[in-house]
C-alpha cells in the first residue's frame, strides 16, 4: 500500500510554552482505517485539527506533515482552503453545534459544492440528493430544507457525513463520530463510514475512546497518552498482545460483570400501567388531535439493594420513566414506594419524600451551578431537608466527598475546576448525602471515557453495600448495563418490549428488538 499521509515528529503547545503533543510520528496508508484512541485529554483531537491547521493562531505547531508526498503544515491560508474538504474532511464530534443552525441541509451540503467544485445551483441539488441517498436518509427531498434543529442526533451525524464526503476527499478525519448515539445507530454510522470508505477507496483517521469501536473497525491502532504517541500496532496484534502499560490499563477498563450485592425481597418502588402523554393541539383552537406516548402502560418493581437496568435507543421513553417515577412531570397509573401510592401526590406532598428518592442526571456540567461552590451544591439539600448548624453541614459534606472518592478539602472548589469524572462524582455525592434508598441514574456514564466508567461502576457497586442502595439505572451502553444490573427492562417506544434477569436477557434475549440491540453493541 502507498503512504496517503505522513506525519513526523509533530509537536503543538499553546502560550507559554504548554505543550500539549509531544514530537509523533505516524503513517496513514491508502484505503486503510487508523485509529487514534487514549482517554480524554490525551492529546487526539488537536492532533487531527493540527493536521489541518485549525486551532488558530495561539498554537504552535512544529514538525513536517505530507499528504502524498506535499507538505501541508503551516502553509498559506488559500492552500489550506483549497486542502480542507477537497482532499481531507473532516466528521466532528458534536454535530448540533458544528452544523450551521440558520442554514438548511442543502445549503450547507452545496456550499462544498460551489467552493471546491464550481457546481451550479440545480448540479449542486442533484449531487446533494445522492449524498443523503449514500448515507442512509431516507426521503431525501424531504430534508433539503430541514433545520439540524429538526433532525435526529443520526440524521445530523450523517449529514456531516454527507458534507464530508461531498467531493470525495483522500483521507476522512472522523472525531468521535457516535460518541452520543445509541448503539443501533452508532452501528449504522460505523457502517456506513466503512463502506464509503471501501467504496471510494479514501482512508479514514479514526479518534474514538471507545475501544470495541476500534477493534471491529480500525486496521491499525495508535494508543496516545498525556500528548505522547505510546504504541502503534495492528488491531488484533494490539488487542491480543499490548506493549504499553497504559495501552493495557485501557483494555482493562472494559466493563465486567464480577459479583453483584445480594438484593433483598423487600420491594422499594414499583410502577403499575404507567402512562405519560403528551396532547398534540392543531388549529385555531389549540384542540388535542393526537398523543405522543412517551410512557405507555410500564410495569416494574425494584428490590432493596437490586439495580435495575432500563434500555432502548434515544426517544424510548427512559428518561420520561424517570421523571414520571419520581413525580416531576404528570402521568397515569400507580407509583408505589414502600406500599406508599404517591400517584396523587403534588409538589408539596413529594417533598418530604425526596431524601428518599434521588437523581443523578447525565450531563454533570450542565446540572452543577457554576456559580455555587461544591459544599453549596451538595448542602443545599441537606439546608433543606434538615436544620443543621455550619460545622455539621460541613462534616455531612465531607463524609458524602470522601464516600465518592474525593478529597473533603474539594468543598470550596467549583464545577469548572474539575474533569467530567469528578463532577459526575460531586452529582453522586449530592444525591448521597441525603441517605436516599433509591438513587436513579440517567445515562451517568455516557460522557466518559472507559477507565473513568469503571472507577465510576466500581465506586457504585461499593456504594450499594454500605448504604444498601437500590439503582433504577438508564442507559444505553449495553456493556455497563451488563456489568452493573441484576435486571433488565428493554423499552421501545414508550412500551416494555420484554424484562428478566441480566443474563437471560443478553444470553437469550425473547424479542428481535433487543436482539437488535445487543448486536449492535458489539458485545
Amino acid at each position: 500500500m502507498n503512504k496517503l499521509l505522513e506525519v513526523k515528529q509533530l509537536s503543538l503547545s499553546f502560550g507559554q510554552g504548554q505543550t500539549v503533543v509531544k514530537p509523533l510520528s505516524f503513517d496513514i496508508y491508502q484505503g486503510e482505517v487508523f485509529a487514534l484512541v487514549g482517554e480524554s485529554g490525551s492529546g487526539k483531537s488537536v492532533t487531527a485539527l493540527s493536521i489541518l491547521s485549525l486551532l488558530g493562531e495561539s498554537a504552535q505547531l512544529s514538525g513536517e506533515v505530507y499528504l502524498e508526498g506535499q507538505p501541508i503544515l503551516n502553509q498559506a491560508k488559500h492552500l489550506l482552503q483549497a486542502l480542507r474538504g477537497d482532499q481531507i474532511s473532516m466528521i466532528f464530534q458534536e454535530p448540533l453545534s458544528s452544523l450551521n443552525p440558520l442554514h438548511s441541509v442543502e445549503k450547507q451540503i452545496s456550499e462544498v459544492l460551489f467552493i471546491h467544485r464550481g457546481l451550479s445551483k440545480q448540479q449542486a441539488r442533484k449531487r446533494v440528493l445522492e449524498l443523503l441517498d449514500l448515507v442512509g436518509i431516507s426521503e431525501p427531498e424531504k430534508r433539503l430544507n430541514s433545520f439540524p434543529h429538526q433532525l435526529s442526533g443520526g440524521q445530523r451525524q450523517r449529514v456531516m457525513i454527507a458534507m464530508a464526503l461531498a467531493v470525495e476527499p483522500k483521507l476522512l478525519i472522523a472525531d468521535e463520530p457516535t460518541t452520543a448515539l445509541d448503539v443501533t445507530i452508532q452501528r449504522q454510522i460505523l457502517e456506513l463510514i466503512k463502506t464509503l470508505q471501501q467504496k471510494l477507496g479514501m482512508a479514514v483517521l479514526l479518534i474514538s475512546h471507545d475501544l470495541n469501536v476500534v477493534r471491529h473497525y480500525a486496521d491499525r491502532v495508535a494508543v496516545m497518552k498525556d500528548g505522547e504517541l505510546v504504541e502503534v500496532e495492528h488491531t488484533e496484534q494490539l488487542f491480543s498482545n499490548p506493549q504499553h502499560a497504559y495501552t493495557q490499563m485501557l483494555l482493562d477498563s472494559e466493563p465486567v460483570r464480577g459479583e453483584l450485592p445480594q438484593a433483598q425481597q423487600e420491594c422499594l418502588l414499583q410502577a403499575q400501567q404507567l402512562k405519560v402523554w403528551f396532547p398534540i393541539k392543531r388549529g385555531l383552537l389549540q384542540r388535542t388531535v393526537d398523543h405522543i406516548k412517551a410512557v405507555d402502560g410500564i410495569d416494574f418493581k425494584l428490590h432493596r439493594g437490586e439495580t435495575l437496568g432500563v434500555v432502548g435507543e434515544s426517544g424510548s421513553g427512559k428518561s420520561t420513566l424517570a421523571q414520571a417515577v419520581l413525580r416531576l412531570i404528570d402521568s397515569e397509573g400507580e407509583i408505589y414506594f414502600k406500599d406508599q401510592s404517591l400517584s396523587q401526590y403534588k409538589m408539596k406532598q413529594m417533598r418530604p419524600l425526596r431524601r428518599y428518592l434521588q437523581i443523578v442526571f447525565q450531563d454533570p456540567f450542565s446540572s452543577l451551578s457554576p456559580r455555587m461552590s461544591v459544599l453549596q451544591i451538595i448542602g443545599e439539600g441537606l439546608q433543606l431537608h434538615f436544620q443543621l448548624k455550619p460545622e455539621q453541614l460541613e462534616q455531612r459534606v465531607a463524609q458524602a466527598l470522601q464516600d465518592v472518592g474525593l478529597e473533603p478539602s474539594s468543598m470550596h472548589r467549583y464545577p469548572h475546576e474539575f474533569s467530567g469524572g469528578q463532577r459526575q462524582r460531586i452529582s453522586l455525592a449530592r444525591a448521597l448525602v441525603l441517605k436516599p434508598e433509591v438513587l436513579i441514574l440517567d445515562e451517568p456514564t455516557s460522557a466518559l471515557d472507559r477507565t473513568v466508567q469503571k472507577q465510576l461502576l466500581e465506586l457504585l457497586k461499593k456504594l450499594q453495600v454500605k448504604y444498601n442502595l437500590s439503582y433504577l439505572f438508564i442507559s444505553h451502553d449495553l456493556a455497563v448495563v451488563r456489568a452493573l444490573c441484576h435486571r433488565v427492562l428493554v423499552m421501545q417506544h414508550g412500551q416494555m418490549i420484554e424484562q428478566g434477569e441480566t443474563e437471560q436477557i443478553f444470553s437469550q434475549p425473547k424479542q428481535e428488538y433487543t436482539r437488535r440491540l445487543i448486536e449492535a453493541a458489539l458485545i
